[in-house]
């Protein structure tokens, strides 16, 4: 298995694990699925900030990425980043979560970046866990913020300072 820097190549297999998350899920509130010309935008605007796109590959296949960007606007946020990190349902409980996580950490923080932040729905109960066990702090919890399949969802703001 590879963690690399995700490429235009990627985009097939990075969406094939996103879409069905976006479509069929709540961990995250978004119904919109990505196109191609989305997620090809977003990989150079995230190379432009020099944030990282990172993608865990073995045999040709994508089996997980992570990203981050800026928190929020302005430059007094510059150096307190967001993430995302998805796998897919194949990859669970082997170890690539925390990989990709420590790759996307260590790109931060050579980035100057002070903490992570991880906005997780309180639809995706092992998400919280997960955080948690690799080092991120509850912050806070942002009740029912996140409406997704008719019903309220939570979102639990966790950080980790790098």
């Amino acid at each position: 298995m590879t963690i690399r820097a995700a490429t235009d190549a990627d985009i097939p297999g990075i969406l094939a694990i996103w879409n069905p998350v976006i479509r069929d899920t709540a961990i995250t509130f978004n119904p919109v699925e990505k196109s191609e010309a989305d997620l090809a935008a977003m990989l150079a605007e995230k190379a432009a900030a020099g944030h990282g796109f990172l993608v865990a590959e073995d045999a040709g296949e994508i089996l997980g990425f992570v990203t981050y960007g800026q928190f929020r606007g302005g430059v007094g946020y510059a150096r307190t980043m967001e993430h995302t990190i998805i796998l897919a349902p194949g990859a669970h409980g082997r170890g690539l979560g925390r990989a990709l996580m420590a790759a996307i950490e260590d790109h931060a923080r050579a980035g100057g970046a002070h903490s992570l932040f991880a906005g997780v729905s309180s639809g995706n109960p092992s998400g919280v866990a997960f955080h948690a066990a690799i080092g991120f702090r509850e912050v806070v919890v942002l009740r029912e913020v996140g409406w997704k399949f008719g019903q309220w969802y939570h979102l639990h703001v966790m950080q980790k300072f790098l």
